[in-house]
């Protein structure tokens, strides 16, 4: 969202509510995205080890808790 603002707004939002506020704001928009890729990742890595495990129990016949 903050990425497509031209110059004019980003100064006139800085007037209004400061620099820190604004600034604050670009950050969580940047960590939102970066945190919904890592909690994919996470999931994956979590599938892919309940996947690894239950193929290892099939294989050796036992059961890991």
């Amino acid at each position: 969202m903050l990425e497509t603002l031209t110059i004019a707004p980003l100064l006139a939002a800085i007037g209004e509510v400061g620099f820190p506020i604004v600034l604050a704001g670009y950050l969580l928009i940047r960590l939102e995205k970066k945190m919904d890729a890592l909690s994919g990742s996470v999931a994956e890595l979590i599938h892919a080890k309940r996947n690894k495990t239950s193929e290892r129990e099939e294989s050796d016949g036992t059961k890991m808790v």
